[in-house]
């Protein structure tokens, strides 16, 4: 029987961020795909990015991934958002070319050492008294394994919905995975069935462009990676128009044909993303909604309609999206649709993405009931590190919601749970101030280097960017400019041809001037971290019969059974655990009185 170190089921965001960590800290890994065209596929948006999201792209290359790399070779647009807000909110943008995207990424997990590609399905999933023994393809091929990552993405037993008609497939007519689902219910995971949504692809030569206002990218682009030496070129413009009383005067009509109001959807869709017909029927006092036309690619004929997903009938939607300022002669190359797919409970899993319940199972991706590519990476990125980790018998690596916006994915998903397809926001992320994205190498890549995966030249350039900070910060203090340093419209580079200081790189002029300006909101922070550390660090018994405790709540007693928590601090954030409940834990287990399995 062939065998490997790692397999990874779906080649996905998730699926390649997962392969590459483990074979880069040199486990045998196996990538299995339904079809090597859908590898790193963009089938939505191809765009990298935006609010909240920018910063898991740079904590994933901080970590040493790959889509901050990819991203900067194939960028057409690059944007920094919530520039007219604090530097906790900046995020990066970049429009993608979407097939250059795919081809890179595929070209990355072809060349990669000891990594093995292969098309095929993976039918079951074998284990050994509750531990990760192999897979079998639907073909009928036993492979052995130590670790399984499933990132399966949307591909789980999918539908897609226009209209009344609904066909079991996967995105943009890919295949689905047809046998994975009951291979985990019998592996007793309960799954459930979230939806999401895609718009219609416009012929971009059928778009009346001087109808539209133009969006064009920042004058001096950011890139993503910090190992980016040349920034990437603004190549496209995107361009904005609006839906109007036309657009939503055909969608009202037609609410009786809409899978989302007929009852033809089974699915739980994300709130922070409504269609278009939701939005005209929640939002009824707008005379318009913004609608932003973004190209699929330099040589693509398609552009993309963000603004307007929608499930309505192909009649209902080639008469909507021509209502459209700039679409009134619109070639509707391929229609929106609604795609369900089923998803377990990401409770059942600890920080690391690890299965509780079956070791050496991993997930991640939108099979944890996320949404999105950057969400789907930075999952991909960790289970993919902490499946090697356990092949190799170390500890898992585990990034805490005071050190990431990872670690703020990982416990709401993991210890709060999420009813609806997740996506993250730097207002889910309390020490975001801490956490900015301009940060990332300088919070994560000496820990990641430490198991291995940040490499020597990334590890030295962040060293270099830290002490080049330190010792500015620390020539300011002695020359007493820190004061002057403070005042918002005065910048580094302004102070230092006024005082004859040191020309040190922007990332670290960067990183002295956020630390002067924002210097007692940062302590405040850090105080709040600690605190939260220090809840992190009171680890829970394993196995604690929390039935048998005296003092906790009937309802905190099921609570905490059911989550399952290894410390206090996610202990506090199971909702229906209060902190009087905590409290009560903490001097139990402080006492040992408590019961345990064995």
């Amino acid at each position: 029987m062939e065998t490997f170190d790692v397999i990874v089921i779906g080649a996905g965001h998730a699926g390649v961020e997962a392969a590459l960590a483990s074979s880069r800290l040199h486990m045998r890994t196996l990538l299995l795909t339904l079809s090597i065209d859908s590898v790193a596929f963009m089938p939505c948006n191809p765009s990298v990015g935006g609010t909240g999201k920018g910063h898991l792209v740079r904590e994933v290359d901080a970590l040493g991934g790959q889509m901050g790399i990819v991203t900067d070779a194939v960028s057409i647009q690059s944007r920094m958002l919530g520039t007219s807000k604090g530097a906790a909110v900046h995020s990066l943008r970049a429009q993608a070319d979407k097939a250059a995207y795919h081809h890179a990424m595929l070209a990355a997990v072809l060349s990669q050492k000891n990594l093995t590609v292969r098309q095929g399905e993976c039918a079951s999933v074998e284990t050994v008294n509750g531990r990760i023994a192999g897979i079998v393809t639907a073909t009928g091929r036993r492979i052995g394994c130590a670790a399984v990552v499933v990132a399966a993405g949307v591909y789980l037993s999918s539908d897609i919905i226009i209209g009344e008609y609904r066909r079991a497939t996967g995105p943009s007519g890919f295949a689905n995975s047809a046998y994975l689902s009951d291979a985990l219910r019998n592996l007793g995971f309960e799954l459930r069935r979230f939806k999401t949504g895609t718009p219609a692809r416009i012929l971009g030569s059928t778009i009346d462009f001087a109808k539209l206002e133009p969006q064009e990218g920042d004058a001096s682009p950011e890139p993503f990676s910090f190992m980016t030496d040349t920034p990437p070129k603004n190549l496209a413009r995107c361009y904005l128009t609006y839906t109007n009383e036309r657009t939503h005067e055909i969608i009202r009509a037609n609410l009786h044909r809409a899978p989302m109001y007929n009852g033809g959807l089974n699915g739980t869709g994300a709130r922070y993303c409504p269609s278009i017909e939701d939005k005209v029927v929640r939002f009824a006092d707008k005379p318009r909604h913004q609608i932003f036309l973004e190209p699929e690619g330099l040589a693509s004929p398609e552009w993309y309609v963000q603004g307007v997903s929608t499930s309505l009938p192909e009649d209902v939607q080639i008469k909507m999206y021509r209502s459209i300022a700039g679409l009134e002669n619109a070639n509707v190359l391929r229609l929106a649709y609604a795609i369900e797919y089923d998803v377990i409970d990401a409770r059942r899993l600890d920080a690391a993405f690890h299965s509780k319940d079956v070791r050496g199972l991993f997930f991640a991706g939108q099979i944890n009931g996320t949404s999105g590519y950057e969400e789907a990476a930075a999952q991909g990125i960790v289970a993919g590190m902490n499946a090697a980790l356990h092949v190799k018998g170390e500890p898992p690596f585990v990034i805490r919601r005071d050190e990431g916006y990872i670690g703020v994915l990982a416990d709401d998903i993991t210890v709060k749970g999420t009813d609806e397809p997740y996506r993250m926001m730097t207002s889910r992320c309390e020490l975001r101030l801490l956490l900015r994205q301009d940060n990332a190498d300088i919070r994560l890549t000496e820990r990641a280097a430490a198991v291995g995966l940040a490499t020597e030249p990334r590890l030295c350039r962040m060293t270099e960017k830290k002490k080049a900070a330190e010792r500015t910060l620390e020539l300011l203090r002695e020359k007493r400019l820190v004061e002057y340093l403070r005042r918002p419209e005065v910048s580094y580079a302004q102070l230092a041809s006024e005082h004859n200081l040191p020309d040190i790189p922007p990332s670290a002029a960067r990183q002295v001037e956020l630390t002067v300006k924002y210097e007692g909101y940062l302590e405040k922070q850090r105080r709040e971290a600690e605190k939260i550390a220090a809840n992190e660090d009171k680890l829970i018994p394993q196995g604690i019969i929390y039935e048998a405790l005296s003092g906790l709540r009937t309802e905190a007693k099921l609570k905490l059974k059911k989550a399952r928590p290894t410390n206090l601090g996610q202990a506090a954030r199971i909702p229906g655990v209060n902190p009087a409940d905590v409290a009560v834990l903490s001097v139990i287990i402080k006492k040992g009185q408590y019961k345990a399995d064995a």
